[in-house]
């Protein structure tokens, strides 16, 4: 059995003469604790505690190299003064569009038996901790990552929500993975994954009284994306690298590159569940926008006929139609899906573009990403691949003036892939179109490195709903679930909202409850998927409101919830609130809400009547009760 020696560990001095015990690394406040130590092989690992109780236990840190082992034998060198980190960035679209933080960063210095030196950067604010790696210099010419040794060692009573990582090359047309499987919810944090591939980002854990949120950011090129799979023996989350199949034609599954190189923030949110959904450590520690431009960059709303009318409805008159469909909605994009190249063409797609410009609405068009990894043949197909087709693409497009792109169907996280995605993203921006990821991976902060990506879908999101009764069935406590963990830091194409009906499919949930999912789920670009027939069958005032649904937003409240079960969340744009509730549960319940923040005195209420019809109400400032029949929804609007 391992022993576990915790330091006092000593701090170098500028002449190294001078020694002395090093307490905890701590954030601003000191209510975040980090505790350093070596067990008995050599192993560095770390506890956390939170307002004095431990959130994660024996935690195991390094990393092993092509010619440099560093998770055994090790010793700390030296641990430095914390620094102070504060910063001021704003966002293109997202729950907060202009955010400031401030964190402690410690650098510390990790040496091998061979004499291989590893720096470990942590930061703790009072929104969470993180560490990465860093490598001033490789071991060899250049610098291979064979694996991590970061872990999450949680309580034993830990309880977990997580979403499975599915097997690469499986699923319809071998397109998975793609981050679009059920969570387990509430579960013990020991649970195998079902898949038996771990489980993908963001995770969600309640250790005691406390929550926390894991995930990862400033994913480079040079990096592959990284999972959690549980390790009975250490009884640890373990951070695991790609299955082998998850590249790039030709391309690398493992990170590597030249030094000096650094991995992924490994990151872990901690606080109250209200905490953890308005928390920004997401983005605060991603990637800076690298002087992109942005001014070709707007979010909004957008029409989209292929979620409930499917392939056939590809054509010219369906497209216009939907564009004048945006146009009244006075939503700014619509999208125009798969096999538009052969359908409609280009030089007829350049006719809706120049007509839907004299509407005031921009076109979006759908790209198929797919090379060997998966055998789709939804085009266009394979003219991003190449990098000079790909700019000769994205050229024409520019010409045409459509706005962006939706690129489906990518093939994992291996290094090469993830060096792909970067690749679509420069480009994209040298030729000014924002930019859809779908069927892809979780996008990691991604957002505020390129202000352009949109929106990214990395969930069992609306389309599967109309595809299986099953999704259907799942559909409220699924979507229950998403503020707490997947959509918390990243936008979210989950393209939501179904008024009316799904051709087929028995909807589980209440219009209320569909109307809700706009301003509880975040996305820069919200792709709706109700039709032009289903809203006509509305009352005026829920169009109307929907005319004015913000996708940047200044400001978000948790105001009630429970993951899986029922959330509640309150978004300001400017003066205005919007205030969204869905019950995820069969059974009625009500919330109550103290809306005395908001700076109008009264604005409207739309809700669940008796007959399954959106009634409307007035809503007034100060505290108020709101029921939600089992299903149900709400909005207000104040």
């Amino acid at each position: 059995m391992k022993t576990l020696h915790l330091f006092p560990l000593l701090l170098l001095s500028l002449l190294g003469c001078a020694d002395a015990t090093i307490p905890p690394l701590s954030n601003a406040s000191g209510s975040l604790q980090c505790t350093l130590g070596i067990d008995t092989e050599g192993q560095p690992f770390y506890l956390l505690s939170y307002q004095g109780a431990t959130v994660l236990d024996t935690s195991y840190l390094g990393i092993r190299l092509e010619g440099a082992d560093c998770t055994r034998d090790m010793e700390w060198v030296s641990v430095g003064e914390p620094s102070l980190k504060a910063v001021r960035y704003s966002m293109t679209h997202g729950k907060q569009q202009t955010v400031r933080y401030t964190g402690q960063q410690y650098r510390a210095v990790l040496r091998n038996a061979a004499g291989f030196e590893l720096e470990v950067h942590f930061y703790l604010s009072e929104q969470g901790f993180a560490y990465r790696y860093y490598f001033p210099r490789a071991p060899t010419d250049s610098l291979l990552v064979l694996e991590e040794a970061s872990a999450y060692g949680f309580p034993d009573s830990t309880m977990a929500w997580m979403q499975p990582m599915s097997k690469a090359k499986s699923g319809w047309k071998e397109t998975n993975p793609s981050y679009e499987e059920n969570y387990l919810m509430e579960v013990p944090v020991s649970t195998p994954s079902p898949i038996g591939e771990g489980f993908v980002y963001l995770a969600l854990f309640k250790a005691g009284a406390h929550w926390l949120l894991a995930t990862e950011a400033d994913l480079h090129s040079g990096y592959c994306g990284t999972r959690l799979r549980y390790d009975s023996i250490s009884r640890q989350l373990k951070v695991a690298f790609p299955q082998a199949k998850e590249v790039f034609p030709g391309g690398g599954l493992l990170p590597h590159g030249e030094a000096p190189f650094r991995s992924p923030w490994r990151i872990v949110a901690v606080g109250s569940l209200g905490d953890i959904v308005e928390s920004t450590i997401g983005t605060d520690l991603a990637a800076s926008s690298k002087g992109l431009g942005r001014d070709f960059v707007k979010s909004g709303l957008a029409s989209w006929s292929w979620v409930l009318l499917k392939d056939d409805f590809t054509n010219y008159e369906t497209s216009r139609r939907f564009i004048d469909y945006a146009a009244e909605m006075n939503w700014p994009y619509c999208l125009i899906d798969a096999d538009w190249d052969w359908k409609i063409g280009y030089e007829r797609m350049q006719e809706l573009i120049d007509y839907a410009r004299t509407k005031d609405v921009k076109i979006l068009l759908w790209y198929n990403s797919s090379g060997s990894w998966n055998s789709t043949t939804y085009s266009p197909k394979s003219k991003l691949i190449d990098p000079e087709s790909r700019k000769a693409e994205f050229a024409r497009l520019q010409q045409m003036g459509v706005a962006g792109i939706k690129v489906d169907f990518f093939g994992g996280d291996g290094q090469s892939m993830i060096a792909y995605y970067h690749d679509i993203l420069q480009d994209a921006a040298n030729y000014q179109l924002m930019l859809n990821f779908h069927g892809a991976t979780l996008p990691r902060g991604w957002h505020r490195t390129y202000p352009h990506l949109m929106t990214v879908e990395a969930i069992k999101g609306g389309e599967f709903i109309t595809f299986l009764q099953e999704n259907a069935d799942q559909a409220p406590s699924h979507c229950a679930v998403i503020p707490f963990t997947r959509n918390v830091f990243d936008p979210m194409d989950f393209t939501p909202m179904v008024l009316d009906s799904i051709p087929g499919i028995q909807r589980r949930t209440t219009p209320a409850f569909e109307l809700a999912l706009p301003v509880l789920f975040t996305s820069g670009i919200q792709h709706i998927a109700e039709i032009p027939e289903g809203m006509q069958k509305m009352p005026a005032y829920v169009a109307d409101y929907l005319r004015d649904v913000p996708t940047q937003w200044d400001e978000v409240k948790f105001m009630d919830g429970y993951p899986g079960k029922y959330a509640v969340i309150a978004r300001r744009k400017g003066e205005v609130w919007h205030v969204a509730g869905i019950n995820g549960t069969d059974k009625e319940i009500s919330v109550r809400l103290d809306l005395s923040f908001v700076a109008h005195k009264q604005g409207v209420l739309l809700y669940d009547g008796p007959e399954g019809q959106i009634l409307k109400g007035e809503a007034l400032a100060g505290p108020t009760v709101v029921r939600l029949p089992g299903r149900g929804g709400f909005v207000i609007k104040i």
